[in-house]
């Protein structure tokens, strides 16, 4: 077995039941958790589960805390962590300005964790070169204008590729997501038509195809669907043996998604970042060679004031980790680790988190 895939195969096993942490009526999700009553719970994005479920594990053994995370998406995230049912949430989606003032507990502060990508995953058996697509092209087939996978204009980018006569069975997220975020934040800076219809949001109005619970539901339904096409966070792409697209980028290559293509998407962004910034930042269709367009960061969000001294210092310390060494797991697990020059901004950044009015 290959150093790649024990990582794999370590991450699966820390996906568990749910143990009866703090849930809104209707939330339903995988749990990750290090085991045992937790010392701290959170709930979001399914888009980092895999390295966050290593993550819990791996610092539960080095700390002895333990930490149970509910993949619930990002919208749920955000939610039950301005009601204040857990103590942290993650997103693949920042909080818009509207969201932020309805939060209970105050100033929220985004921490960037590492990057992913949205793979464009479709089930076409026969064809085993991978697909190029164009942003136009992906926001035509979601939009329903594009329905046969012989279409002259997918046959146009992909000159030598037999496509069959088949009918594109589109695949979406059913629930409010961070991934959808990030697909559709892409799709409406490359498709005008996009942009004036169902445009950028983690739920938006699908005009057409099914819906499927989470990164896992969509993987799946596009796994046992021929002629389907999706999205999901590059991960489970992989573990799901699908093919993926390589999606044309700003500098007009067509690029594989990978954990080495969001760091290019990341490095010209991060570079002009302000000192300020509070890294609500967006890194699709990102200029640059090697840049994979549909590629982003995923943040764990908390109160800039822990009510509660203790619980708020175990969080800030797994941050600390989690900057300082849970980058080198990212890339065994498809994700690329934040930039170096962040980590240290970062750092700083948590300094400013106070424990019921004291820093």
């Amino acid at each position: 077995m290959n150093s790649r895939l024990i990582v794999l195969v370590s991450a699966a096993l820390v996906v568990g039941a749910c143990s009866g942490e703090p849930k809104k009526a209707g939330d339903t999700g995988r749990a990750a958790t290090s085991g045992g009553s937790a010392d701290l719970t959170g709930a979001g994005a399914t888009f980092p589960l895999p390295i966050y479920s290593k993550w819990f594990a791996d610092y539960a053994t080095r700390s002895g805390v333990k930490i149970n995370y509910q993949s619930i998406g990002s919208g749920g995230g955000i939610r039950q962590l301005s009601e204040q049912t857990v103590d942290f949430g993650a997103t693949d989606s920042p909080m818009s300005d509207q969201e932020m003032s309805k939060a209970k507990g105050g100033a929220i502060l985004h921490i960037p964790t590492v990057l992913g990508a949205d793979a464009v995953i479709y089930n076409l058996p026969g064809v085993s070169a991978p697909l190029k697509l164009t942003g136009e092209l992906i926001a035509d087939i979601f939009l329903g204008k594009i329905t046969r996978w012989n279409d002259s204009r997918i046959a146009a980018v992909n000159a030598g590729v037999a496509l069959p006569a088949q009918d594109i069975l589109v695949v979406h997220r059913s629930d409010g997501s961070g991934t959808t975020f990030i697909f559709t934040d892409y799709l409406t800076k490359v498709s005008k038509a996009w942009a004036a219809g169902p445009g950028r949001g983690k739920d938006v109005k699908w005009p057409v195809g099914l819906g499927g619970k989470g990164n896992e539901g969509v993987s799946g339904q596009v796994k046992q669907t021929p002629g389907a096409i999706g999205y999901a966070e590059l991960v489970y792409a992989v573990q799901n043996r699908l093919a993926f697209a390589h999606v044309r980028n700003a500098a007009g290559e067509f690029i594989a998604p990978s954990a080495e293509a969001s760091t290019a998407a990341a490095a010209g962004v991060v570079a002009s970042l302000a000192p300020d910034t509070d890294y609500r930042i967006s890194i699709v269709n990102s200029p640059g060679k090697g840049a994979y367009p549909i590629s982003s960061f995923t943040w764990i969000i908390l109160y800039q004031n822990q009510p509660d001294q203790e619980k708020g210092k175990k969080i800030v310390d797994f941050l600390r980790w989690a900057l300082k060494e849970g980058g080198a797991q990212a890339s065994a697990l498809d994700y690329a680790p934040l930039p170096p020059a962040m980590v240290p901004a970062l750092e700083t950044r948590l300094n400013s988190i106070t424990f019921g009015a004291t820093p």
